[in-house]
């Protein structure tokens, strides 16, 4: 494998850990959320993530040949490359559906702009993953409007989840070491160059429904950052695998 395919591949596994982790997060909801036709919605949700997950890992196993299950399953917490966002604890529902609106705001830029990756296959994959992104965007920004524009403790619940929230998503926009030569072979988008784009959407939307972005907060500093709330949510996500790790099917 070549330098930049190598490169290539990383990328498909943060973009993979992001998804597989999120998803977690969001099954967590399942049987929780607070009305009926959400509790689908939610599961929905976890799976469809999951699913964009398999195909980044599906694209990075036909560059280095690793099985997707084991990238997932059988890897060590410190090993996973998420972004610090995605592995919060759930909190309540303004705080799921805040960060769901900042990951997937700024997953829909990212993959709008993939489609036209100079390599093949990430152009098809992100076209396809675009259209279900645009439904996941369309949820969460209808329920953070809702809970804004809802009660006063909706309201401040809301206002709150941002406030602690916004800091971590401008990890998303932090490139691997690296991922300059991907921007400039044209296999990924620049997402220093989304960050503007992204950050003026989400200014725009959040203070048309009274919200406002904090100026100040920590920034995590690299993928290999993360807080002691990974570890719990990783051993249970693999505690089924790993009780047999020989099984065909789990």
């Amino acid at each position: 494998m070549d330098s930049l395919n190598a490169l290539l591949a990383e990328k498909l596994r943060v973009l993979a850990d992001d998804e597989v982790v999120l998803a977690q997060r969001l099954s967590e909801w399942v049987s929780y959320a607070p009305i009926l036709e959400e509790d689908i919605a939610i599961a929905n949700l976890a799976q469809d993530e999951l699913g964009h997950a398999q195909v980044y890992l599906e694209l990075k196993r036909a560059l280095d040949g690793v099985d997707p299950d084991r990238e997932v399953f059988f890897k060590d917490p410190l090993e996973f490359r998420n972004a610090v966002l995605v592995e919060l604890p759930r909190g309540d529902w303004a705080y799921t559906m805040v960060r769901q609106y900042l990951f997937d705001l700024y997953e829909n830029l990212w993959l709008q702009e993939a489609q036209g990756s100079a390599y093949p296959p990430l152009a098809e994959a992100a076209a396809r993953l675009y259209k279900e992104e645009r439904f996941h965007l369309k949820h969460a920004s209808t329920w953070v409007e809702r809970l804004a524009l809802g009660t006063e403790e909706s309201h401040a619940r809301t206002a709150k989840a941002l406030e602690e929230l916004w800091p971590y998503a401008r990890q998303l926009f932090q490139p691997l070491e690296g991922e300059a030569a991907l921007v400039e072979a044209g296999y990924v988008p620049d997402l220093e160059a989304l960050w503007p784009e992204y950050e003026e959407r989400a200014r725009g939307f959040l203070q048309g429904l009274g919200l406002f972005l904090p100026e100040k907060g920590y920034v995590p500093k690299s993928r290999s950052e993360h807080t002691e709330h990974l570890w719990p949510l990783v051993v249970l996500m693999q505690s089924v695998a790993r009780w047999d790790p020989e099984a065909q099917a789990w």
